[in-house]
């Protein structure tokens, strides 16, 4: 991990403030809303001697919740820092502590009730509130920290021993991460195979045996193992090293090249089996649930997109000769074929000479409406009706021509795995930029990281961001 300083915990501190704020503004929020705005008439007020205390009642009641609230964002992780990845990301985590909070909460009021007098319909508008006022006070937040990290001087020197795929992916994600405020200093040879084109000959900083010159010369305080092919005693003297100079060690496992999910040990009488760990879909009850998730997604997304495919329709009809829509076999769960519908953004026969290939940047395969459908995703909205049929799934690996995977999963290791679920009409791989011509193999680690650590919020943070996803989309 990487080191963090006053700046992160000023900064988490802020975060309470800011989010204790936004709650208890919430809840006086929600109590304006129902007793006093006009926009629910049917409230009476019931007649009083004195002073009217319902909003003293109410103010006490928002600060025993906002403490709850606080309690459970803490418990979720939201005040840590400093902060990665991009803000979208983080909105699923929000709903879902906010649903927590106002379920706490509506347990709060039941057990009270026949104290103090609450309105449950506060309660259900707090929710709206709060995830608004939340949401709100947290991009912002996340936006001031992300600027002033950016003007902030690297607290982090970052050496990576390795200079294959995976340091290249690694470097290019701590760049993007600039409120870890991490410099990649270099990169360590470990083999005498070529290094990654992507990482320059000033780069690389020497090999295994330069290690320690190096450490004494230079500041350095994390070092990341990306390679695999280093024998586990140097492994080990590596980390002795580190020890000894107060470096931060880390290492990217065996199997991220493989598999993500933990592993699982059974007995059978006395020997042990080492086993990959059931994935979360592997359950009956989670496939009921994305069943369910796929259904109501598909039904709202065919009635919102309806528009949008008929002009797009008759855009398509008018821009060239041929189908407004296109079909085509794909290789849906377990390997069994179907057709995925589309809106036809080739021209009629457009591989008619050249037989299955990829898409790639200004092919001049696709029109010119078709590549403005593509750049938008708009091509993939009659894919709701797959998804509906049962025959996809809203996110998940997206479906592949069986021309592609006969030739893929005797090349690519693991490649039919991504197999075992229903396909996407979205994946993480796509909104990661994969798609298109890009390396299959990075693809594959996206699909299988998916599979393994699917949940709904998962699911909900893709279609967010599959809305912002443009690399690539050609």
């Amino acid at each position: 991990m990487p080191k963090r300083d006053t700046s992160d915990v000023l900064a988490s501190l802020v975060a309470v403030i800011c989010d204790a704020s936004a709650i208890f503004g919430g809840f006086m929020l929600a109590t304006w809303i129902r007793f006093d705005s006009g926009w629910l008439p049917d409230w009476v007020p019931v007649a009083q001697e004195g002073p009217d205390p319902l909003y003293s009642r109410y103010l006490t009641g928002a600060a025993v919740a906002t403490s709850i609230y606080l309690l459970i964002f803490r418990s979720l992780g939201l005040f840590m820092r400093p902060q990665t990845g991009r803000f979208p990301d983080k909105i699923p985590r929000l709903v879902r502590a906010t649903l927590y909070g106002i379920l706490s909460t509506a347990v709060l009021v039941f057990v009270v009730q026949n104290n103090l007098d609450f309105s449950r319909i506060v309660v259900g508008l707090a929710f709206f509130c709060i995830l608004f006022l939340v949401t709100l006070e947290r991009y912002i937040l996340y936006r001031i920290e992300w600027n002033v990290s950016r003007h902030t001087k690297e607290m982090n020197h970052v050496l990576m021993i390795g200079t294959d795929s995976v340091a290249v992916h690694l470097k290019r994600t701590f760049r993007r991460e600039a409120m870890l405020r991490l410099k990649v200093i270099g990169f360590m040879r470990t083999d005498a195979s070529d290094p990654n084109p992507a990482i320059s000959d000033e780069e690389i900083k020497g090999s295994l045996e330069d290690l320690p010159a190096f450490i004494e010369n230079n500041r350095v305080d994390q070092i990341v193992l990306t390679s695999s092919q280093i024998p586990h005693e140097r492994v080990v003297d590596i980390i002795m090293l580190c020890e000894r100079n107060l470096i931060t060690f880390n290492m990217v496992p065996d199997l991220f090249r493989i598999l993500t999910g933990s592993m699982d040990v059974q007995s059978i009488d006395d020997i042990p089996l080492l086993g990959v760990s059931e994935w979360p879909l592997d359950l009956f009850w989670n496939r009921m649930l994305k069943r369910f998730e796929d259904l109501a997604g598909a039904f709202v997304g065919l009635i919102i997109s309806a528009p949008v495919i008929a002009v797009a329709a008759l855009i398509v009809k008018r821009s060239s000769p041929g189908p407004i829509f296109f079909k085509q076999e794909r290789c849906g769960e377990h390997g069994k074929p179907f057709s995925v519908i589309k809106l036809r953004t080739m021209y009629v026969d457009a591989e008619a000479k050249t037989g299955p290939v990829f898409t790639k940047e200004d092919d001049p395969r696709v029109t010119k409406v078709g590549s403005f459908l593509r750049r938008m995703n708009i091509d993939e909205l009659p894919q709701f009706w797959n998804v509906m049929k049962g025959e996809m799934s809203l996110v998940g690996p997206r479906p592949e021509r069986p021309h592609f995977v006969e030739k893929f999963k005797e090349e690519i290791g693991s490649y039919m795995w991504r197999h075992v679920s229903k396909p996407g009409l979205t994946g993480w791989a796509q909104v990661n930029g994969l798609r298109g011509n890009t390396s299959i193999e990075e693809r594959i680690k996206y699909d299988l990281y998916y599979l393994e650590n699917w949940s709904t919020a998962f699911d909900f943070k893709i279609l967010l961001r599959t809305f912002f996803a443009r690399e690539n989309a050609y």
